[in-house]
Order: C-alpha cells, then structure tokens, then sequence
C-alpha cells in the first residue's frame, strides 16, 4: 500500500477512532497514543492490506483491542460515553436549549448504567453511525447478539426516560 492510499483509506477513520478510544479510556492523552499505535500498526501491515474489505471496520478493531490492552495494564474496566455528542445548537432558546441538555445528560448516565458490551454497541451504532455487521467485526461478536444487545440497550434508555418524564423528575 501506499502512501496515498493509506491517507485516503486510513486516515479518515482518526476522529470515529480517538472518540471510540476515548470513551474506553476515558484519557484523551491516553487515547491519542492509541490513535498512533493503530496507526503504526495498519501502516505495518500494508502489505496486507488488500485482504481487509473493510479498513475502517478493521482499524476501529485494532484500536479497540489496543485500548482495552492498556486497561487491562491499569486495571480498568469501565467505558464512558459521556463526551460523545456536540449538541450545543445556537439556533435554540436558552429555555430548550437547557431542556435538551438535561435530556441528554439523563440519557448520558443512563447508558452510562447499561453493561459494558450494550454500551459499547449502542456507542458505535447511535454515536458513531457503524453499521450492524461492522460493529460485530469490531467487537467480534455475532450478528443477532450485535441486534439484541442493541434493542435491549435502547429498551432500557427509552424505558427510563419515559418514567423520568412520567413522574416530572
């Protein structure tokens, strides 16, 4: 592979990839080393390039697995999503505007309370736009636990929302 073609199949995943990192490592220095080790390690193997139908799929996994080996070294074993939307909106009064953000802070720590595994794939699909088959590449689980860890992760946000707002909490 070459440079160029590394630049225009690789380096586009950066940003999905940091926010991905971040969230399990909750470091942002932490995650930009990630970031730089998926990298080295794609750019090693480039030569094998050619064998992955979906680089973006295949990076988000390196960088997966490279993070969850630096937790595993800390000792650390939880992921946070707190920084994954930029939901500041000037188009919105300063009433919705703080009736959105406390909406999305709820949802926040409610996802937040869900496993581990429901997290991650709620992050992927609903954050970061992944499909179905690219989020069980990249977490190496099947396709059905893929879609029922995501429906039940969902199930539980919705579920607690509605009861939030049911009883004007």
């Amino acid at each position: 592979m070459s440079l160029e073609t590394f630049k225009t199949r690789v380096l586009p995943v950066k940003d999905k990839l940091f926010r991905y990192t971040l969230r399990i490592l909750k470091n942002e220095d932490e995650a930009k080393d990630v970031v730089q080790e998926t990298f080295i390690k794609v750019w090693n193997k480039r030569d094998e390039m050619h064998t992955y139908e979906n680089m973006e799929a295949w990076c988000m996994r390196v960088g997966r697995n490279l993070a969850l080996d630096k937790l595993k070294s800390k000792h650390k074993n939880a992921v946070d999503i707190n920084n994954a939307y930029d939901l500041q909106s000037s188009s919105q009064s300063p009433y919705s505007s703080t009736e959105h953000n406390d909406t999305m802070r709820a949802i926040h720590q409610y996802i937040n309370q869900l496993p581990d595994l429901q997290k991650q794939i709620i992050q992927l699909r609903d954050i970061d736009g992944f499909s179905y088959q690219e989020i069980s590449e990249i977490l190496k689980q099947n396709l059905n636990t893929v879609k029922v860890n995501l429906f039940r992760a969902r199930k539980q946000v919705r579920e607690q929302l509605i009861q939030v707002n049911a009883y004007g909490l």
